[in-house]
């Protein structure tokens, strides 16, 4: 069982306001970048997109790695982000 980073647990403990999209989990500033430059600038967009998918593990990672070319590890911490965040919040 692989362990959450802190950035990964900051995200999930409270709401999501206005946060950018570099504050989830496996997206830093390179892969941030990709995303912002497709519209996609801000973690709510990417929840969008998350819930669009159905959250589905295996689309939600295929369009990270189409949309930003999000590596393995980068697609399944903000998949697991993202999916944690709703959990406890919707």
């Amino acid at each position: 069982m692989s362990s959450t980073s802190q950035k990964h647990k900051d995200f999930v403990a409270e709401p999501m306001g206005e946060k950018t999209v570099m504050a989830l989990a496996g997206i830093g500033q390179v892969l941030g970048t990709r995303l912002e430059e497709k519209g996609f600038d801000k973690a709510y967009v990417v929840l969008g997109q998350f819930l669009v998918l159905k959250k589905d593990e295996e689309l939600f990672r295929d369009w990270l790695k189409d949309t930003c070319m999000a590596n393995s590890k980068q697609q399944n911490d903000c998949f697991s982000c993202l999916k944690e965040w709703c959990d406890a919040f919707l």
